[in-house]
């Protein structure tokens, strides 16, 4: 299995710290608002990574944190007029039941900053002891130019960083690029610091839980691409300080989505909350849409990329409707296919969705003439399943009662006989009650 690492803008042989074991960290939401439909192309795609490690059989233990202290919570806490608790609570709900929606709820840790507050001041204290950093009238600041790797991720370096970034001058740092480990704050959520009353950097919390939670290293960071700098930048230089890695093995970062050609955006005003997104189309559909682009690669949402999803998605569902129809009627025994080759040899080149979905499609085009030519089906309809589990699409079917299956049987019996008009009522009442 090969891996696109951005680390070394290569795809590499996946080999775990821990054989059979997977670790793996997602950066998570800033807990303020309701988060967009773009916010989720990672948790759409990492549901996705951690579904086929699983399939693999690899233990798999996946965090992704909440970022629950921060000066945005405390900006909607004034507009709210309530306090940052309960903002952060407000949103973390909310979250929740996107992913719910989305059926991505295979995270296993998640962990928030509010409980990690001694273990920040603690990692901070001994940046300082290291004296990779150092602390001006209350706020704390890390020492960039003292990290000889730094931009590693992003492929800079720090003379350039100078020289074409667009940087706030601050006296209290000793060089621009500095970035805040803790910050001094007057005004609202506040905690007791060493270093005073303040509120940790962004770019420190996620290291903190991820050594907190697994250890000093781990085997795949993962984030949307915007993250790479300066965020996942600033936790490297962290790591190296302290603990002489690069905190994971390989990292991997989602591309963009773009709203017809253009970025998606606050500031443009051009996105759609997931909650809001997930009343217009299915589930399925969403992640069809998603995975027929690669998860490196920039995805524009348009009316047509939706129209084609449905139509995939109304096929599958048809599809495996009618099978689960007869494998009901004939109690015929599924699950025997664990494995696919097939599926395996596609999805180890960096996890290639496009061609899995076009793999899929193939199937459910022969599981339709299998079954309408009377032909053993039963491996087909499982294979299916398994790249279904992997893409996380979820297909529901009503579970037929004794009752239902005599009334298919009467319908199926009136047909090969003949006799149209019985045959046409027992239609009636099979559409009505869902089963056909």
């Amino acid at each position: 299995m090969k891996i696109y690492n951005t680390l070394t803008d290569k795809k590499e042989a996946f080999i775990p710290i821990t054989p059979g074991k997977v670790t793996m960290y997602v950066c998570g939401p800033t807990v303020y608002n309701y988060v967009h439909i773009g916010n989720m192309r990672p948790v759409i795609t990492f549901d996705m990574v951690y579904n086929y490690f699983k399939y693999l059989g690899y233990d798999v233990i996946y965090a992704s944190n909440f970022t629950d202290v921060n000066e945005k919570i405390t900006n909607k806490a004034i507009e709210l007029g309530i306090v940052e608790r309960e903002v952060a609570d407000k949103f973390i709900k909310a979250y929740l039941k996107d992913l719910e929606e989305y059926n991505c709820t295979k995270i296993n840790k998640r962990p928030r900053v509010i409980d990690h507050m001694e273990d920040i001041f603690q990692f901070i204290q001994r940046l300082i002891d290291k004296d990779f950093a150092y602390c001006v009238n209350g706020d704390v600041y890390f020492s960039v130019e003292k990290i000889k790797e730094y931009g590693v991720l992003s492929n800079q370096n720090i003379e350039e960083l100078k020289s074409g970034q667009r940087i706030e001058i601050n006296p209290q740092k000793r060089s621009p690029l500095d970035f805040a480990l803790w910050r001094k704050t007057s005004s609202g959520e506040q905690f007791e610091s060493p270093w005073g009353k303040g509120i940790p950097g962004w770019h420190t919390e996620c290291v903190v839980m991820i050594n907190k939670l697994f250890g000093t290293k781990i085997d795949i960071h993962g984030g949307g691409i915007d993250l790479k700098f300066p965020h996942h930048d600033n936790e490297i230089a962290q790591s190296i300080a302290l603990n002489n890695n690069y905190i994971a093995n390989y990292w991997m970062h989602n591309g963009h989505i773009n709203i017809n050609g253009e970025k998606m955006s606050k500031s443009l005003g051009n996105y759609v909350y997931a909650k809001d997104f997930i009343k217009e189309h299915d589930a399925n559909e969403i992640k069809l849409a998603i995975f027929k682009t690669h998860y490196r690669l920039p995805l524009n949402f348009t009316e047509k990329l939706f129209d084609e999803a449905k139509i995939l998605n109304e096929k599958i569902y048809s599809a495996l409707k009618q099978a689960f129809l007869i494998i009901n009627v004939s109690k015929l025994n599924v699950g025997n296919i664990k494995k696919d080759k097939n599926l395996e040899e596609i999805m180890d080149d960096d996890f290639n969705t496009p061609n899995l979905i076009s793999y899929l499609m193939d199937l459910v085009k022969q599981l339709n003439i299998e079954m309408r030519q009377s032909k053993e089906f039963v491996n087909t309809y499982d294979r299916i399943n398994l790249i279904c589990s992997i893409l996380g699409l979820k297909y529901k079917f009503k579970k037929l009662t004794s009752e239902d299956i005599t009334l298919y049987n009467d319908w199926q019996k009136a047909r090969k006989n003949k006799e149209y008009e019985i045959a046409d009522n027992l239609r009636k009442k099979l559409i009505l009650k869902k089963i056909i």
